[in-house]
């Protein structure tokens, strides 16, 4: 059974390389013997669709591509499919270590093996031990998020998707239509970077708030995409790290520490209260709700205004 999947994975993967247009899942089928003996239609569906993860789980870059009459097709161009020769130092060997140890606690520990162990392959030093210079770091990002693996492949392949998004400000999700762009951790949340079709502009969600399946439209995305440093500043902006004007709020005694280490100025009130001026950036808000009771906004308006509506939103359920 094994020798005949990699003969037919290896069939699928020729096909889509040696092809100069989209070939639809008909042809494909055709092409492929294996495929021509699945049993239905329904049969071959669920065999191709997993050969195409397979091969993308190995590396492949396979399009997906819609014509005028809506039909999809698939191919893997050669230019996209291949890599200059690789060189490491030792240095640059212990960083992709490091990178590859984030994962081991993730779903991606074995696509950050595999990645090592092709670059052995591709020439990595013998010598050079990824982990060893560094061994007493263990950097741990955690990854609780059940959207996290299909928006990360979505990223990666450039494929929209849908999914159903819930404000902090709103008591029911909504349905968003996303290019997704790439995922950045800011304060120990991840969040997701992409062109919001439906608004038609870019927009940054919080993957905590995505409710239900992340679906992938199979379209191919038209937009754009920022460079990494523009994405960064876009979800720092959007995650409240960037900050223009000042706010000031009323913070219980002995409470809200990470809003401390932000404080500009601290002044006692007394009663078990102090007051704070912070920095004032989009999603403030949203930050100041998770100290509930602890936290009082005196000034602006404004955000005094959005966090009242956020903490009755959350009230309603």
């Amino acid at each position: 059974m094994a020798i005949a999947k990699a003969e037919r994975l290896m069939n699928l993967a020729l096909c889509l390389l040696g092809t100069r247009r989209p070939l639809s899942k008909r042809e494909l089928r055709e092409s492929v013997e294996a495929y021509l003996e699945a049993a239905s239609d329904d049969a071959f569906n669920r065999m191709f669709e997993r050969d195409k993860d397979d091969l993308r789980e190995l590396g492949l870059v396979i399009e997906t591509v819609e014509n005028l009459e809506g039909e999809v097709g698939y191919l893997a161009r050669r230019d996209s499919n291949r890599l200059p020769p690789i060189t490491l130092d030792a240095e640059e060997a212990a960083a992709l270590g490091l990178a590859a140890k984030v994962w081991q606690q993730a779903r991606l520990a074995g696509a950050a093996s595999g990645a090592l162990q092709k670059l052995r392959a591709a020439g990595l030093p013998e010598d050079v031990d990824p982990y060893g210079a560094h061994s007493a770091l263990e950097p741990r990002i955690p990854v609780h998020e059940a959207a996290f693996e299909p928006l990360m492949l979505a990223c990666r392949d450039r494929r929209s998707v849908v999914f159903h998004y819930r404000k902090a400000n709103a008591a029911q999700p909504e349905p968003r239509h996303v290019e997704p762009w790439a995922l950045e951790c800011w304060r120990g949340h991840w969040y997701l970077a992409g062109w919001d079709r439906d608004r038609g502009a870019e927009r940054v969600f919080r993957l905590s708030r995505i409710t239900g399946k992340v679906r992938s439209r199979g379209t191919p995305c038209t937009a754009p995409v920022p460079d990494v440093v523009t994405v960064r500043e876009t979800v720092a902006s959007w995650a409240g790290e960037s900050a223009e004007r000042t706010a000031r709020i009323r913070l219980r005694t002995d409470a809200g520490y990470p809003l401390r280490a932000k404080a500009t100025s601290v002044r006692e009130l007394g009663g078990g209260w102090e007051e704070l001026e912070i920095p004032y950036g989009h999603g403030l808000d949203a930050w100041l709700v998770e100290f509930g009771a602890d936290v009082v906004v005196l000034e602006p308006a404004g955000l005094r205004a959005d966090v009242v509506d956020r903490l009755r939103a959350v009230a309603k359920g």
